[in-house]
């Protein structure tokens, strides 16, 4: 076998390696590298990478080919914050709203939208909701209402490019909670509408049930530590919340995992 060839087929290997299964793909390599010295192996692989970079294909094919594509052109991560006490109070308000995109080829976050809620039924928040949420008073006064604050996720969506229907978005969230509880009973309570795009999701914890064939009862704590990865910030913070599922999905994803809609229609 000449080096030529040696060469077309380690750069059919590099280029088609998504579409190879693994067990023929690790034995097509095997045989190129009894074909070729480890030494001109190398030099055509490292020749192939520079290549691709210099054509700006060097990290999006690695994004590319490091896990198969998703159902989906991009995710909506989200974790509410509520008010809340011991014994519960009713109703319970959403008090922190936040939202990460994120990119359903790469599983990296590409905009997130993040605003804090004034409550009107009980505006004063309670000594536990603070300790157990991190927010205090000063951060929710003068808020805006939950209805325009829809109004801004609304606008966000349509400026992200996520109403238009060719595209194909999903929320992701850590338990049914938010969208089957939270969201749709506030907005009878206040007599708003629910957006079509709020009423199907991803429960974080099915899909990591799925992947990983055990269920975390104990939600995000369970999945890092499932997974091996340290927990972002502090938790019941939304954002960080929402930046903890991103990385449990991009860890699954990397695995492997198809992401699929866990919610029952509407």
């Amino acid at each position: 076998v000449s080096d030529a060839s040696g060469c077309s087929m380690i750069a059919l290997l590099h280029s088609g390696a998504a579409k190879f299964p693994q067990n023929l793909l690790s034995r097509a390599r095997q045989a190129v590298s009894l074909l070729l010295p480890a030494g001109v192996l190398k030099g055509f692989s490292s020749i192939i990478s520079r290549k691709l970079a210099t054509h700006g294909f060097g990290a999006s094919m690695a994004a590319m080919s490091s896990f198969p594509p998703q159902r989906y052109h991009y995710f909506l991560v989200l974790d509410f914050e509520a008010t809340c006490d011991k014994p519960q109070i009713h109703p319970q308000e959403i008090i922190e709203f936040p939202i990460l995109k994120l990119n359903g080829r790469t599983m990296e976050i590409e905009s997130t939208f993040h605003m804090y809620v004034q409550p009107v039924v009980h505006p004063q928040l309670t000594p536990f909701c603070t300790e157990l949420t991190g927010i205090i008073q000063g951060m929710v006064d003068g808020q805006p209402s939950l209805q325009q604050v829809l109004e801004r996720v609304d606008e966000w969506m349509a400026k992200e490019g996520l109403l238009d229907p060719s595209v194909k978005s999903i929320f992701v969230t850590c338990g049914d909670w938010d969208l089957k509880v939270m969201l749709p009973g506030q907005c009878q309570y206040l007599g708003l509408p629910v957006a079509d795009y709020f009423k199907q999701w991803i429960n974080l914890k099915k899909a990591y049930s799925f992947a990983m064939g055990s269920w975390p009862k104990n939600g995000l704590l369970d999945m890092n530590k499932g997974l091996n990865l340290q927990h972002i910030g502090r938790p019941h913070s939304g954002i960080d919340d929402c930046k903890n599922i991103a990385n449990i999905m991009k860890t699954l994803a990397h695995r492997g995992f198809i992401f699929k809609q866990t919610s029952k229609p509407f």
